[in-house]
């Protein structure tokens, strides 16, 4: 018995020296199984784009037609545009984590895609600096990249800090803010423009001048009366919108547009549909070059 207990008090100190030490690596290799890497799907140009800042491009296996930028999202296999998603198409890129803005649709496909149980997070579009910081941190902590996160909320705030100074600057000296309206147009079948609650209204505030059209929310359609009421100093589209129309003199054919101050002037400015209005992580350069170009015009 004495014999026995000896051997009992060597293994046991045996054993408490093991775990004093941490395994060995040989039983961490037989006890840890590789980790299956993410398949993400993105549904909204400035959630990819904040993927691809967060360095999880690895794991993109598909996107929506909005994801323009890098120009590697491109690349990525498509699921269509981000209002009209097929459930099957999604579906066959085998993704194990959807994440989509909440303008992603129709509800009956969304529907399909939560029955189908591959976890789907939906994100708000809040057109603040504030919910681009929110986006980007809770994009990092679904992809496991919460340092990452961090890191790129850190270089945000201080772009952000710089650009708050440089629209402050431009505003100096100056009696009343410009007025610009805001124009979209995909085809010039459809021309509306912006108002209260809008990406592009925030754009404006923003870059340190005033929404032509006030008094409604969201968009509406454009009418001579309207346009020629609203007396913008200057008229801000999409390049993609500004292409469509065939260029300033197509744009300025719309109703009522030429008879605006801003169009007697050909005072147009037109940026990146996506930069602008994406509210991704290039928004403190996307306000920056507006203000500079609104602000250079007039």
């Amino acid at each position: 018995m004495h014999l026995l207990n000896r051997r009992r008090a060597v293994q046991g100190l045996g054993l408490a020296l093991l775990a004093a030490q941490g395994t060995p690596a040989w039983a961490q290799a037989a006890q840890t199984t590789p980790a299956t890497p993410r398949r993400i799907v993105s549904v909204g140009g400035a959630l990819t784009e904040t993927l691809y800042a967060l360095g999880a491009q690895d794991e993109l296996v598909g996107a929506d037609t909005t994801s323009l930028f890098p120009e590697a999202a491109r690349r990525l296999p498509s699921v269509g545009y981000a209002r009209a998603l097929s459930a099957e198409g999604v579906l066959s890129l085998r993704p194990s984590l959807i994440v989509a803005t909440q303008e992603a649709g129709p509800p009956a496909v969304v529907r399909q895609l939560e029955a189908a149980r591959v976890p789907l997070v939906r994100l708000g579009a809040d057109h603040r600096f504030e919910g681009v910081l929110a986006r980007s941190l809770r994009l990092a902590e679904l992809c496991g990249r919460s340092a990452a996160g961090q890191t790129l909320a850190a270089q945000l705030q201080q772009d952000w800090q710089a650009t708050q100074a440089q629209v402050q600057s431009r505003q100096r000296g100056r009696a009343a803010p410009l007025k610009v309206l805001f124009v979209l147009s995909h085809s010039m079948a459809q021309v509306r423009v912006s108002g209260r609650d809008t990406a592009a209204d925030a754009m404006l505030a923003y870059a340190g001048v005033a929404n032509a059209l006030t008094g409604f929310d969201g968009y509406k359609p454009l009418t001579p009366e309207a346009a020629i009421a609203a007396a913008p100093d200057i008229i801000l589209a999409t390049d993609q919108g500004l292409e469509a129309a065939g260029g300033i003199d197509g744009l300025l054919g719309a109703p009522g547009l030429a008879q605006t101050p801003a169009g007697r002037a050909r005072r147009v400015v037109a940026q990146d549909a996506l930069l602008m209005l994406g509210f991704g992580p290039r928004l403190p350069q996307a306000v920056a070059a507006l203000s500079a170009a609104l602000h250079d015009l007039a």
